[in-house]
């Protein structure tokens, strides 16, 4: 099963990075799948793992903000695992080419200017 999980605090400062970090902090540490997005981020596993993860976040997020909005999509697709991996497998097959997944980074330099980016 995979939920994409998008979590926005209402409200104050409008630099999400900071709570994103908390919040990823607590996803990698449950030792479940998943894939930072720029919009979202999608976690793989069992419906009770995936509720528990997504109730710490929204949580950890909400001690900050005193109005929080979380979006919360689901694939259920019976007996099926590895949806991080084979739903964009899939897609780069029926392509003919592995698509571009990232945005490249070559240097800490290039890091900062697109965190200076994000702050102007």
């Amino acid at each position: 099963m995979l939920a994409e999980l998008t979590i926005i605090p209402v409200g104050g400062d409008s630099h999400t990075s900071e709570n994103l970090a908390e919040v990823l902090k607590l996803i990698d540490a449950s030792g479940l799948s998943y894939q930072l997005t720029p919009t979202a981020t999608c976690i793989e596993g069992r419906w009770e793992e995936l509720m528990e993860i997504i109730r710490q976040c929204h949580e950890r997020v909400r001690r900050g903000s005193p109005h929080v909005i979380t979006m919360i999509k689901i694939e259920d697709e019976e007996g099926s695992n590895d949806k991080l991996r084979r739903n964009v497998a899939s897609v780069e097959e029926k392509a003919g080419r592995r698509l571009q997944r990232t945005i490249p980074v070559t240097s800490e330099e290039k890091v900062t200017e697109i965190l200076d980016q994000g702050r102007s």
